[in-house]
């Protein structure tokens, strides 16, 4: 693997290269689903203006459970994301769209 100074290059122009290569595309876009919900968890909370403590005291959910779900290193259930949305008094929104062609 090719090291990369990012001194030299911006984080953007580099991914938009690698996006070039078919199999870093494809893994890329595999991995979206997962990282959209990771995201969206810490967003969410960040809004709320919750550590991941507060939100564990709130939601019944352990703090590591929190921290492994944001990190990716767990997917959570439905019932764990509706626990989650409700302790944020938010609503849980799960949606299908089409493909981008």
């Amino acid at each position: 693997m090719k090291s990369v100074d990012f001194k030299s290059i911006s984080f953007d122009d580099y991914f938009a290269e690698k996006m070039k290569e078919e199999e870093f595309r494809k893994m890329w876009e595999d991995f979206q689903p997962e990282y959209q919900v990771m995201k969206t968890i810490a967003n969410a909370r960040e809004k709320r203006n919750l550590t991941q403590k507060q939100l564990a005291d709130i939601s019944g959910i352990r703090q590591s459970e929190i921290s492994k779900l944001e990190s990716g290193i767990r997917n959570p259930s439905i019932k764990i994301l509706k626990k989650l949305a409700e302790a944020m008094d938010m609503n849980l929104l799960i949606d299908f769209v089409p493909k981008e062609k």
